[in-house]
């Protein structure tokens, strides 16, 4: 990520850790039949709460990991997980594309409305994979632009960190999806076309599941 994206998202973010409005554009979370004693990571965790419901669904065996580039999420989401005395969880400062954690170590990876942000979407999709068990799944609601962004407003950090500008249109969105190795990709619900900045986009959320080694080629 460029570090003037960086120094927006973490701009923006950070003076929202404190707010009650909503800054996710789908319900991944509500898709992912989360099992007890699985090990999940919720990219661009911002203020914990997909991430602190997903610990107390897995349980003291599993374990979450949320991973946030605003260090004012990252503060608010590990003082509520003090609070609620859950030990199951730890937030991590990281970027989407150098994700600080080890490999093949997640049965499930989800992410609301975040990828769209990152300069380098096939990095991110990359780590996806890398950070992911032979056969872990991730579900992730993001946005696609319908048509390409103008170059106006993607190379406008503060435009990207608005969570609009950065989007990509649908065939390169899941082109990157298959290009990092995923072979099962399945959209579970599609918005209509609507206005979100200075253009049109839709919702989606989406998932695959990381072929066993067997299934790799």
């Amino acid at each position: 990520m460029d570090i003037m994206d960086f120094k927006e998202i973490d701009k923006r973010y950070s003076s929202l850790a404190e707010e009650t409005c909503c800054l996710s554009c789908g319900g991944a979370l509500n898709y992912t039949n989360v099992k007890e004693g699985e090990i999940c990571i919720d990219l661009g965790s911002g203020r914990g709460t997909d991430a602190l419901r997903l610990a107390e669904k897995t349980g003291d065996k599993g374990f979450i990991y949320g991973v946030d580039i605003s260090e004012g999420m990252i503060r608010k989401s590990s003082e509520t997980a003090k609070k609620l005395g859950l030990s199951n969880i730890s937030f991590i400062s990281s970027t989407l594309e150098d994700i600080h954690l080890e490999s093949e170590i997640a049965d499930l990876v989800i992410s609301n409305c975040t990828i769209n942000h990152s300069t380098d979407k096939q990095k991110v999709w990359n780590e996806i994979f890398r950070i992911m068990k032979k056969t872990g799944r991730f579900v992730i609601s993001d946005i696609y632009s319908i048509d390409v962004v103008p170059l106006e407003y993607s190379n406008d950090p503060s435009a990207v960190a608005e969570c609009w500008a950065g989007a990509v249109t649908k065939s390169e969105y899941i082109n990157h999806i298959e290009t990092a190795g995923f072979k099962d990709f399945r959209i579970i619900e599609e918005s209509k076309p609507y206005e979100k900045g200075k253009i049109k986009v839709r919702s989606w959320t989406i998932t695959a599941t990381k072929p066993s080694l067997e299934n790799m080629n």
